[in-house]
């Protein structure tokens, strides 16, 4: 560990890990008691693995220090740590420790971690492609571009688009390498086959296609026969967004992006409930669970509502996306049709049918439950019984 480093290394250093990607954690002293052998104002940099770089005092407090900047990193929430022998009532937001050092003392600790955001894996040398890429940057989310054959003028637009990183082909090793998050195969007719195969080889928890339904399913049947299993094909989510009747490839791309955002959320919402559900310290270990895990748990898939069909192709109806989910308490209703938690005071659309009430999240569940509203209602029935065993 470097104890030595002066602010400026610091911030080369930090500007290094965000380049980089890396997490990483800032403690500053914000409070200081004698005897202590560190000052307000006083600053180290811990990387993920716990090593720690400049100076917040001697051994006693560091251990603690480290690890709580390793949780920070985890959970990408700030702390305050207060490390001290003081008699002191308990305050809120303050993580208190004993101090170890015979001599006593106290420090007080603002820990605040970057965590770098989630990288998206576009598929496809499109216009659409293209556009998602810009507008996924602007929504926060790191950008990595696939590009197929055409490299040469694409690796231009791309680059020229921000994306730090554009390789060559569908190479499913090279994706699995980066480790996304996310990837959007925006390939639209170039290579759809292929893109779609290596991007959920890739290892990510979600693969959102630009396609209408009807080209999903086809894609779908095709990825069965190349050896994709069924577990996997759960990952793929088509359309990629919610229905806006994009026409355009800036209007689809905005569509899809939406996806992503929505999917990223609803990610870190299950992250975040199953850290919340461990006990103990055991708690912060959530945030290590793959994210590819977390998208296998998940019922019914995590999706936003709808369809966004392709130019030429918007005669598909919306797909039902049936879970059987048990209906929620507190004031929610598990809508049906997706499966998704509806709040009640707060639902898009209200039905009465068979003088009960159901509640929607969305313009298109709503019409797709006016089609067939009994095999919906069967549905909200079989998934109450599932409830109350």
């Amino acid at each position: 560990m470097n104890t030595e480093t002066d602010t400026d290394t610091l911030l080369q250093l930090e500007q290094r890990l965000i380049d980089a990607a890396e997490p990483f954690a800032v403690a500053t002293v914000i409070r200081a008691a004698p005897p202590t052998s560190t000052w307000v104002g006083a600053q180290a940099l811990v990387e993920a693995d716990g090593t720690l770089h400049g100076w917040i005092g001697g051994g006693c407090s560091r251990a603690i220090v480290i690890e709580a900047a390793r949780q920070a990193i985890r959970a990408g929430q700030p702390r305050r740590v207060r490390i001290s022998n003081e008699p002191q009532a308990p305050d809120e937001g303050v993580e208190s420790h004993a101090m170890p050092c015979a001599s006593n003392g106290a420090l007080e600790l603002f820990i605040q971690p970057t965590v770098p955001a989630p990288l998206v894996l576009v598929l496809g040398a499109t216009p659409a492609a293209l556009e998602a890429c810009m507008l996924a940057q602007r929504a926060g989310l790191r950008v990595g571009a696939a590009v197929g054959s055409a490299l040469g003028v694409a690796t231009q637009s791309f680059a020229a688009a921000g994306v730090s990183h554009v390789m060559p082909g569908f190479d499913a090793a090279a994706m699995t390498a980066m480790a996304p998050l996310l990837a959007l195969v925006a390939t639209q007719g170039d290579g759809d086959e292929d893109a779609l195969e290596a991007a959920l080889h890739s290892g990510a928890a979600a693969v959102l296609l630009i396609a209408s339904r009807r080209k999903a399913d086809r894609l779908r049947e095709t990825m069965r026969l190349r050896g994709i299993d069924e577990a996997r094909l759960a990952a793929l989510h088509a359309p990629a967004g919610p229905p806006i009747h994009a026409q355009t490839p800036q209007e689809i791309a905005l569509g899809a992006v939406a996806g992503l955002v929505a999917m990223r959320r609803e990610l870190e919402q299950a992250e975040a409930g199953a850290a919340g559900q461990a006990a103990g310290p055991a708690a912060s270990g959530g945030a290590a669970r793959t994210h590819a895990a977390l998208a296998s748990e998940r019922v019914p898939p995590l999706m936003p509502c709808g369809e966004v069909s392709e130019p030429g192709e918007s005669g598909d109806e919306p797909a039902a996306k049936l879970g059987g989910v048990p209906q929620a308490a507190g004031g929610r209703y598990v809508n049906p049709v997706c499966g998704m938690s509806v709040e009640i005071a707060s639902a898009k659309h209200v039905i009465e049918h068979g003088g009960q009430k159901v509640y929607f999240c969305c313009d298109c569940c709503k019409v797709e439950f006016e089609k067939t509203p009994e095999r919906y209602m069967s549905i909200a029935a079989t998934a109450s019984m599932g409830a109350g065993r």
